[in-house]
């Protein structure tokens, strides 16, 4: 039992910090907030609802959404799992 509890104690801790880390890789561009147009070029994300945000990083992933600078959010969004994409999301969502 001290096994099991001590296990999920590290997973739930884990999990925490993956969740709240992962907007870091963004903030450099976008701001700690999203508050800020990337690169001078991007639109301000902060506050995007959920939906607009899964289907602009899954088409940065795919190839199929973005401008002049989409290869740079292709490389940056590469690595993402839809679980990812969807945590992101939703901490954009609570950036205004």
């Amino acid at each position: 039992m001290k096994k099991f509890l001590l296990t999920s104690i590290v997973v739930a801790t884990t999990a925490c910090t993956l969740s709240a880390a992962s907007f870091a890789a963004c903030a450099g561009c976008h701001g700690a907030k999203a508050e800020k147009k990337a690169l001078g070029k991007s639109q301000i994300i902060a506050g995007w609802d959920v939906a607009k945000t899964e289907k602009a990083l899954k088409g940065y992933k795919d190839g199929s959404y973005g401008g002049a600078m989409k290869m740079v959010m292709k490389g940056q969004v590469a690595k993402l799992s839809d679980a990812d994409i969807k945590d992101l999301a939703q901490q954009i969502s609570k950036m205004k």
